[in-house]
């Protein structure tokens, strides 16, 4: 709204004082991160009040106690809706409406958050602890991905130029670029010659056959990268400040990425593809990690309240559409490593269980999964009939210093993320 009527003050009136500001995108996005910020910290501290008076707790985490001894009775839940409600307010005021990118990334805040929500009521309201239907969520998150790689394939206005190449002549900036294709390409990380074309694994089916298959399988992909890295962090929400943490953290590198893929000078700068339009997404994450910061005011050991499903699920969905966006998803394996971690262990671990469970003997790999889990568990708490794999040091770590160790984590992975831009 802002955005749009000092677009408007300075179309109409020319050089309105002020108005300029906001076409800059650096500019908007700072403001986003700020508003977004202030919101969550306003409106935590009332929605927090309102479900205590409520008495809107998560069931499951009222029945647990910290090896630590911290009881985590009433703390109410469901507050992803405080970081969903700050990043609207922000990306409504200062962002750009009309901007297809900007749009999915709403679509996808409000679809993953809707599908996080119902999750939450039933564990809350209808006292139901397995939640929505494990294939309602995964229905949802594919409808997701449909939406996003349907929309990448056929909208007009999403395109993108292979190459391009800023000079300047007669003082004067001028860009050459390839032409507006749509395309498959990606990037591969650590390769010199980085872009590669998906629709290049098909040219066994010919010059008219690869690129629907190649489109194809990148719809998939992007379906398949929607619900992994949603399931992900909905793994990594289980102390406090952990998943707000990392995805913060994500969500910054994101940003970056986001503004090098469209920006023609930092495109051309460091040899990646331009995607034009994508700038707007600079603007949403500001918002998404300002938010993120405003509720770990409240989130940090100990929590004040828990994001449940309905944050978890919306953060996992937002960093995962934004990188296919970008045509980073390939990226995603080292950037969201955390939440990769997370999801192997847990498969690792009932894999692992119930093969041996048949055999008569039940092993565990480890203590606890996910494995977060792993580090704060004692062997005296893990079923004596089972055998555990990888007992560790025998030593309890409290789940503030777990937490702090798996942000230091993530900051290395995406800075090394960052990297790849360099490292081919």
């Amino acid at each position: 709204m802002i955005y749009s009527l000092f677009d408007w003050l300075q179309n109409t009136y020319g050089h309105f004082a002020g108005a300029g500001l906001f076409s800059y995108i650096s500019f908007r996005a700072i403001v986003a991160g700020v508003i977004a910020l202030l919101t969550a910290m306003w409106f935590g501290k009332y929605f927090i009040a309102l479900l205590k008076r409520k008495h809107i707790s998560e069931t499951q985490r009222d029945e647990k106690t910290d090896p630590f001894n911290t009881k985590k009775i009433g703390v109410p839940t469901m507050g992803g809706i405080v970081v969903i409600v700050a990043v609207l307010v922000a990306v409504l005021l200062v962002g750009k409406l009309s901007n297809v990118y900007m749009i999915l990334m709403l679509v996808t805040t409000l679809l993953m958050g809707a599908l996080g929500f119902a999750d939450d009521y039933i564990k809350t309201f209808k006292k139901k602890k397995d939640g929505l239907n494990g294939w309602v969520k995964i229905a949802g998150q594919v409808a997701l991905g449909l939406i996003v790689g349907l929309t990448l394939r056929y909208c007009p206005v999403v395109v993108m130029n292979e190459t391009v190449e800023v000079t300047i002549e007669n003082n004067t900036e001028v860009v050459y670029k390839t032409p507006d294709v749509k395309s498959t390409r990606t990037t591969i990380p650590f390769v010199k010659n980085h872009n590669a074309n998906y629709a290049d694994m098909f040219s066994f089916l010919g010059d008219k056959w690869k690129y629907k298959a190649g489109w194809i399988f990148f719809v998939l992909l992007i379906v398949f990268v929607v619900a992994a890295v949603s399931n992900g962090a909905n793994l990594n929400d289980g102390m406090d400040g952990m998943c707000a943490g990392n995805s913060a953290i994500i969500g910054v590198a994101l940003l970056v990425l986001a503004y090098v893929s469209g920006s023609t000078v930092w495109a051309d700068y460091f040899d990646v593809m331009y995607i034009p339009g994508s700038e707007e997404l600079v603007v949403f994450l500001g918002a998404f990690v300002g938010a993120l910061i405003g509720y770990l005011w409240y989130n940090t050991y100990p929590a004040q309240i828990f994001m449940g499903d309905t944050g978890s699920l919306t953060l996992g969905g937002i960093i995962g559409v934004c990188a296919c966006i970008i045509h980073k998803e390939l990226l995603v394996p080292i950037l969201c490593g955390v939440f990769l971690i997370e999801s192997v262990s847990v498969i690792v671990q009932t894999q692992v269980f119930k093969f041996t469970k048949k055999k008569g003997q039940p092993v565990r790999v480890w203590k606890r999964t996910p494995i977060h889990d792993h580090f704060r568990t004692s062997l005296s708490q893990v079923d004596p009939s089972s055998k555990v794999l990888l007992k560790g040091s025998g030593e309890l770590h409290h789940e503030n210093k777990i937490t702090m160790r798996f942000w230091l984590v993530t900051i290395l992975l995406a800075a090394l993320t960052i990297l790849t831009l360099k490292i081919r």
